[in-house]
């Protein structure tokens, strides 16, 4: 019988890649009643397949003599889970995981593929590791084979950084995220971790404490997003317009900075989870308003600060999130748009502050260019963050930072 950490990791993957299931939702599934050991290994195994399925899917194909688009989907995602296991992972002994994604097949009721899945193991058992570590990195293409991404996202952070700085983005987002927390001002206690100088109230932890979480002494939150909440500048009793606001971390990060905050949510669902959010962690001086940002209530007035977190390709967060490499795409117009309706909800001499978790010319520095307001210097507040080329700009950059990717800026109104 398949260990219950394989038998789950198994179960996401087959979701993620046979019905588009998004990956923490499918492993929130498929690992409950796991303890805490065994949904450790059961996440690492699942997430680092799904990052890495291309790299994959060529040893399989390579190794095994079979194309992985040609086989049963049971098989697919356990040669898969199996060929990561083999080539990506220590302390896992080769044998346990031959035997584990043989058996696996076995329970899915597929009995006729148990032969060559056995067959293609021991052959990936034997040379999987090798192939992997030959693959080369000199072009776009040839990383995004070595480190399993989409070529597009490849030749955009070869574009972006060259290639030097490209790849090592790239093996960045494929390590664990880091654990990053903010701590509530509005709430008392202590919050143990690893205290960042440049970032107040953010801690880098080991993993987060659910009980300081549920009593909303916590938050969690990349110190690149915390950077992004300070980047509004947000002071007490200013009125905030927080355009696309849920789950609410930048909310609340403004709230408990002082500033009254009406926070715009288009699903009612996501809205109601923002309320509640905002109870938890004692935000009172924020409103929800389930509204679509781009057509605001003509009754919101003006603010002193409007905040755009757009939608965005996630280029910068893919560390986090396994499956958004395989389901991303730019979306300049849409944010675009927002800032363009923040502006008519922006007081004279107001700022409106741009942040978005991605790491490309097309959504951030064009986005703000086509925008046509005037920067104010960010990197004068925060030189550690400085945009490389644009300097009134923050740009972190996982591979440099330690966080996620966020690209900021801040607008004066005229």
């Amino acid at each position: 019988m398949a260990s219950p950490a394989r038998r789950a990791a198994f179960e996401t993957i087959l979701r993620v890649f046979e019905q588009e299931a998004y990956a923490d939702r499918a492993f929130a599934t498929a690992a409950k009643g796991l303890d805490e050991r065994e949904r450790s290994l059961a996440q690492r195994l699942a997430y680092g397949t799904v990052q890495r399925v291309r790299t994959l899917d060529f040893l399989i194909d390579g190794l095994g003599k079979r194309a992985p688009r040609t086989l049963d989907p049971p098989v697919r995602a356990a040669l898969r889970l199996g060929a990561y296991q083999l080539a990506f992972t220590s302390g896992i002994p080769s044998h346990a995981a031959v035997n584990e994604s043989v058996e696996l097949v076995r329970e899915s009721g597929l009995e006729r593929a148990v032969g060559y899945t056995n067959a293609i193991m021991r052959r990936l058992s034997e040379g999987a590791r090798t192939l992997a570590e030959s693959l080369q990195e000199w072009t776009p293409r040839e990383a995004a084979l070595r480190y399993s991404y989409p070529d597009w996202i490849a030749e955009t952070f070869w574009r972006e950084l060259g290639p030097d700085d490209a790849p090592a983005l790239m093996r960045a987002q494929n390590e664990p995220a880091e654990t990053a927390v903010r701590v509530n001002a509005l709430a008392v206690g202590t919050v143990e971790g690893l205290i960042d100088p440049l970032i107040p109230g953010a801690r880098v932890v080991e993993r987060v404490d659910e009980q300081a979480l549920a009593s909303g002494l916590i938050w969690p939150q990349s110190r690149g997003s915390q950077l992004a909440g300070l980047a509004v500048g947000a002071r007490p009793g200013e009125r905030v317009l927080d355009l696309c606001a849920a789950p609410g971390g930048k909310t609340t990060q403004l709230a408990a900075l002082g500033a009254e905050v009406i926070a715009i949510e288009k699903h009612e669902g996501r809205s109601r989870e923002l309320e509640e959010n905002c109870r938890r962690l004692g935000a009172e001086t924020v409103r929800v308003v389930n509204a679509d940002a781009l057509e605001l209530p003509v009754d919101l007035g003006l603010f002193d600060r409007v905040l755009v977190d757009a939608p965005c390709s996630g280029l910068g967060v893919l560390a986090s999130r396994p499956d958004l490499r395989w389901r991303s795409g730019p979306l300049p117009e849409l944010q675009l748009a927002l800032l363009r309706a923040a502006t008519r909800h922006v007081r004279p001499g107001g700022t409106i502050t741009y942040s978005v978790c991605t790491i490309n010319r097309e959504e951030n520095e064009d986005v703000v260019t086509a925008l046509g307001l005037e920067p104010e210097p960010l990197g004068d507040l925060w030189p550690e963050f400085a945009h490389p080329r644009h300097p009134e700009f923050l740009l972190t950059m996982p591979h440099v930072h330690r966080t996620s990717g966020f690209f900021v800026a801040r607008l004066r109104a005229g």
